[in-house]
């Protein structure tokens, strides 16, 4: 019962995590990889078919935003570099 409800307590703040603003969703995704994936593995969840698609999409739809995100910060980075060289 304990996995069970762990897992839906995961479920759910990955939901929750998926409306919130990017730079909000990108440190909080950190968090939630470390609290639920870092000391058991995804095969521990204990949901049902329906929810492991919910899951499933959600993973795939974040690891994409975590890329894209990843790239973006990275083009800042460098332009906010380039500026700062520009102005010296």
């Amino acid at each position: 019962m304990e996995r069970r409800n762990r897992s839906l307590k995961a479920l759910a703040a990955l939901q929750y995590l998926d409306s919130l603003d990017d730079t909000l969703r990108a440190d909080a995704l950190v968090r939630w990889v470390g609290e639920y994936l870092t000391d058991k593995s995804i095969g521990d969840f204990d949901l049902e078919y329906g929810q492991l698609q919910t899951l499933s999409e959600l993973f795939y739809k974040n690891i994409t935003f975590l890329k894209d995100h990843t790239d973006s910060i990275k083009s800042e980075l460098e332009f906010n570099s380039k500026v700062q060289k520009f102005l010296q």
